[in-house]
């Protein structure tokens, strides 16, 4: 059953990891795709292609969320493809860690302009355009439940996006548009490779404290964004779902 069939989704940061599972998934629900990205169009351009090739259709558009110029010609992008737009999906993040002692201005004003700023651009581009029974869907952590240490600040971005979420489903909900995040714990992707939280004391601590004992994978949460961006969730809005196998 394609529950998203006929509606037309951004999923930003969807070149890899969690974001290209979330596109490919919207878009095995019926979903036309807009997939962005900030510099790895070969990236994009393979997610646009998996989609094609399992007979969907997706874009791939350039942009920094951190650029309102830019923001804005993503949505218009969305609008002059496929004429409406439904679903947004604020994913583009990034996370370092550090002692306190070591935070630096740069180290914060980069975390908090992508993870922070980006969802607010995106979410006040889409928003006049979204049809009445639009969802955004918020990409969290559940960081703000398990306050790691050396996290300050990625956490304190995150922390941010979960009372934006709360704010916005206020705000957007008398238009019939319906706000929530989720919350995942350590996934397993290219990026957590890249930083070495693959096959390290991190993701022994992660698996530790979680009940179903693993870390997670990209398709453990792609499932729960198609659901909160579907008629199946038609009823919820403000909330704040854990993605983490239960680690809180």
């Amino acid at each position: 059953m394609h529950k998203l069939k006929g509606k037309v989704a951004i999923v930003t940061g969807a070149s890899k990891g969690i974001g290209a599972g979330i596109a490919r998934q919207l878009a095995a629900e019926g979903a036309k795709l807009v997939v962005n990205y900030v510099s790895s169009r070969s990236g994009a351009d393979k997610v646009v292609a998996d989609i094609e090739a399992a007979g969907g259709e997706a874009i791939a558009v350039a942009a920094d969320v951190t650029r309102k110029e830019e923001v804005d010609a993503l949505v218009k992008s969305a609008i002059a493809r496929f004429g409406r737009l439904d679903i947004v999906v604020n994913n583009s993040g990034v996370y370092e860690f550090a002692r306190i002692e070591d935070t630096t201005e740069a180290l914060y004003r980069k975390q908090f302009d992508i993870n922070v700023l980006g969802a607010l651009l995106v979410a006040g581009a889409a928003a006049p355009f979204l049809e009445r029974g639009g969802s955004i869907v918020n990409i969290s952590s559940n960081v703000t439940r398990v306050l790691p240490v050396e996290s300050a600040i990625y956490t304190g971005t995150k922390g941010a996006i979960d009372a934006i979420t709360g704010v916005l489903a206020r705000e957007l909900g008398p238009r019939g548009i319906r706000v929530n995040a989720v919350s995942p714990g350590l996934v397993e992707t290219e990026g957590s490779h890249a930083a070495g939280a693959i096959g390290s004391e991190f993701q022994a601590w992660n698996e530790s404290l979680t009940p179903l004992g693993r870390i997670g994978q990209v398709e453990d949460i792609a499932p729960i964004v198609s659901y909160l961006a579907s008629v199946d969730a038609r009823w919820v809005t403000g909330e704040i779902i854990l993605g983490s196998g239960g680690m809180r």
